[in-house]
């Protein structure tokens, strides 16, 4: 949409240069000599031509400009989302230091745990389901070691995983450290 809005722009500001040749040159260009009348027209197409490169070179520093202000602003926003879970675990802490009953402490801890997927959640955030027993995919697991397999159905599938793995919009964000079976 942006990339349409500056073609218009451009487009309107080619219409202003066309208008803006004063009707006495037009009629004087009969009078002019061949060469003249090119002369004229290769200086009205060098200003067009350096017009639009300044309009381009604007549009490009307008545009990283918004890029980087985009990238800054995502940020915050996340940051900003994560405030409410530091403050839990901030209470957490406080409570475990003085709480007699353990627990209250890990039913806290529980729902801290919970708010914090949640929205990690709706950032984009996704665990990798459960990777035991599933074949090995280096696509989305990284394997850290292999050891032989306890049975025959095991051999190229996981065993273990040491650290889950995390996609974020549906590209991995974090690969999967897996031990595979031999």
């Amino acid at each position: 949409m942006m990339n349409e809005q500056e073609n218009n722009i451009q487009d309107e500001n080619l219409e202003e240069l066309n208008q803006q040749e004063p009707p006495e040159n037009q009629e004087s260009e009969e009078e002019l000599s061949p060469e003249e009348k090119l002369q004229l027209e290769l200086a009205t197409a060098q200003d067009r031509y350096t017009r639009l490169f300044a309009e381009f070179d604007n549009y490009k520093k307008r545009t990283a400009k918004e890029r980087v202000e985009l990238i800054q602003s995502a940020s915050k926003d996340v940051l900003h989302k994560l405030l409410p879970v530091l403050d839990d675990f901030d209470r957490a802490l406080a409570a475990m230091q003085t709480a007699a009953d353990i627990e209250s402490v890990k039913v806290g801890i529980d729902l801290v745990d919970q708010k914090f997927r949640k929205t990690l959640a709706l950032e984009g955030l996704k665990e990798m389901e459960d990777l035991v027993g599933q074949p090995f995919d280096a696509e989305y697991q990284e394997a850290i070691t292999a050891i032989p397999a306890p049975s025959d159905k095991m051999k190229n599938k996981i065993i273990d995983v040491v650290e889950k793995g995390y996609f974020l919009n549906d590209k991995v964000v974090r690969f999967a450290k897996v031990v595979i079976g031999q």
